[in-house]
């Protein structure tokens, strides 16, 4: 379904009935990823809404700028999705960049989260602490701030540089169809240039607020963007309940990779923290 919002338009996927779990997802994605965990979790009883966020997939790419997409104004979007729907509290999962929407979500709205599983993106601050083997797997996050040569550079020779960083994402060619669009690119890689510039990336780490628990870590030891110290020190920035699971032989896109056993570990931690 479409829902047209004061901003955007959002591509959302809803169904089921039950507690709510709202699923983010990241770079380069859209609600698509969700498509293993959806029909598990409405099976269980949970209604699931999937949105595909600003500047991806079918949503809207708003222009004005990397501005235009930095994460307050997904958290906006995502809140005001929300009184559409009706729904006051709810579970939340993100992946990649929807991790770092939820984390900041879940410090906005902390009475409305009954729990948060945040999949191969842990908090900032560790993966700040996470030291030089996580900077260089950061390499491409400072290429991205540059715009016009990112974009000259990922779409040379066919999208060539492009597919070698989706590797072995199994939608990989759904979505070089889809950054091929006007503006697609841009629009999705706007979100690290607002979000992370890097006086932001090479900044000292800084004191911030925990993130209110209960929290559940998920990391695949296939990940070749994320080192698992990224994600395990978390605990020490959460205020409340740390739960840390550790999938193997997956990817980064878990999602995929790994469905039944992330579903399972996704079931298991929500049913440990009802929405009461």
């Amino acid at each position: 379904m479409r829902v047209e919002l004061s901003e955007v338009t959002l591509d959302v996927a809803v169904s089921g009935e039950g507690p709510a779990v709202l699923l983010l997802h990241g770079f380069p994605d859209s609600h698509e990823l969700w498509r293993h965990q959806i029909p598990a979790l409405n099976a269980a009883g949970y209604r699931t809404v999937a949105p595909t966020l600003r500047g991806f997939g079918d949503s809207s790419r708003p222009e004005g700028g990397p501005e235009a997409y930095h994460p307050a104004k997904h958290v906006g979007d995502l809140l005001e999705l929300l009184a559409r729907l009706e729904t006051d509290r709810f579970h939340l999962v993100g992946h990649d960049w929807g991790s770092g929407i939820a984390q900041a979500l879940a410090h906005v709205a902390p009475d409305r989260v009954a729990s948060l599983s945040i999949l191969s993106v842990g908090h900032w601050a560790s993966i700040q602490e996470a030291g030089w083997e996580q900077r260089q797997l950061s390499w491409y996050m400072l290429l991205f701030q540059f715009a016009g040569v990112a974009e000259d550079w990922m779409t040379r020779d066919d999208h060539a540089n492009l597919r070698e960083m989706l590797g072995e994402h199994p939608d990989a060619e759904k979505i070089l169809r889809a950054l091929k669009e006007p503006g697609a690119l841009t629009a999705a890689l706007n979100i690290y240039r607002a979000a992370l510039p890097p006086e932001q990336m090479f900044a000292p780490v800084r004191e911030s607020a925990p993130l209110p628990g209960p929290v559940m870590g998920v990391w695949s030891t296939g990940d070749r963007f994320l080192t698992e110290r990224s994600m395990t020190g978390t605990a020490k920035h959460v205020d409340g309940s740390w739960r840390y699971e550790r999938i193997e032989d997956a990817g980064h896109w878990l999602q995929l990779d790994a469905p039944e056993r992330l579903n399972a570990l996704l079931l298991d931690f929500l049913a440990e923290n009802p929405l009461g």
